[in-house]
């Protein structure tokens, strides 16, 4: 091998680290540079979803916490707490609202993290952070019991705040409850958003753009067997997909399991009236390892199976649940004349 050959060849390896550092630098920067864009992109896109969604009540201000609720009717007071990535407005879409304010005060909350209610990330937010943040919402609106409707992750509240202020609490109904932990690998993954760091770089960048794409296939698990009713078309789905509460609903989604490992043993201290709800074709929960397991726990508990619908039964079968609240309603009253 000549001289000149060996020096080539010397400058060939030479140059080599330096052109794949070189790609590497290059390829990093437009991933970053994109990622960046995505995020300007995704924080535009919320802040448009919160213009055109306005606060539709008012707001508390508890221990530092914002938190949005709507009040209509009056009577006696009933809560509704959502479900996990929802907010005020499922129940405002589905008419229960509507149909409790003709002869009852209803009080909705955004929960923490959700619509409009702030979450503070310096509160690890479990159902007993939750109640306790309601119960001090309740005292401010002057509320000394009320019967309390929770919807799916809601229901884990509503069960806090009847256990640690059961004096709070006239009555339960408990639609599509979580209550037993399972094994359940889905939960797992749609908690990652919720790391920190990698959670928050995925909540401003990807995921809003993939739960936009599987926005129509989540629609249609949470309503199965039965199908979008039009009227779910007043839930303002960009809202939903904000960042912020993408990375609330994954905190929710991770507290899941633990939070019904806690719980788990202290079902039987209840002692209100209290009503089980669910649809027996839920494709999210499985009624008879919860809803029915949580009945057997519940001495005086009722159970109603609803046929033919899914988990968001507040929606697909609305008077039924109505009735489930009235018939609550109905115990809590003789059992206070019988006092």
């Amino acid at each position: 091998m000549t001289a000149v050959s060996i020096k080539r060849l010397r400058s060939s390896v030479r140059g080599r680290p330096a052109t794949n550092t070189n790609s590497f630098v290059a390829a990093s920067a437009a991933v970053v540079g994109t990622l960046a864009a995505v995020a300007v992109a995704n924080r535009y896109l919320a802040k448009k979803a919160e213009r055109d969604n306005p606060p539709s009540g008012r707001f508390l201000k508890i221990n530092g916490v914002r938190l949005h609720y709507v009040e209509r009717g009056a009577g006696d007071p009933v809560v509704l707490l959502h479900g996990n990535g929802s907010m005020i407005q499922d129940f405002e879409s589905s008419g229960l609202i509507d149909l409790l304010a003709k002869d009852k005060r209803v009080i909705v909350f955004d929960r923490p993290g959700f619509g409009h209610s702030e979450r503070p990330r310096n509160v690890v937010w479990t159902p007993s952070a939750q109640a306790e943040l309601i119960q001090l919402a309740l005292v401010q609106l002057g509320i000394s019991d009320a019967i309390v409707l929770g919807h799916s992750w809601g229901a884990s509240v509503a069960v806090a705040l009847a256990l640690k202020y059961p004096d709070r609490v006239r009555g339960l109904v408990l639609a599509s409850g979580y209550y037993y932990p399972t094994v359940r690998p889905d939960v797992v993954a749609l908690s990652i958003p919720s790391v920190p760091v990698v959670g928050d770089i995925l909540s401003y960048t990807l995921s809003p753009l993939l739960s936009r794409v599987i926005w129509p296939l989540m629609l249609k698990k949470i309503f199965g067997p039965r199908s979008v009713p039009e009227k779910f078309n007043a839930f303002p789905k960009e809202m939903a997909l904000r960042p912020s509460q993408i990375r609330a609903s994954a905190a929710e989604s991770a507290l899941m399991i633990p939070d019904a490992f806690m719980l788990r043993h202290q079902y039987a201290d209840l002692k209100m009236p209290v009503v089980i709800i669910a649809g027996e074709q839920d494709k999210l929960i499985d009624i008879d390892t919860q809803s029915a397991r949580l009945h057997a726990d519940i001495i005086q508990s009722s159970f109603h199976r609803i046929a033919g619908n899914g988990h968001m039964i507040q929606q697909t079968a609305t008077n039924q649940v109505m009735s489930a609240i009235t018939e609550v309603a109905g115990r809590s009253s003789e059992l206070a004349a019988a006092e």
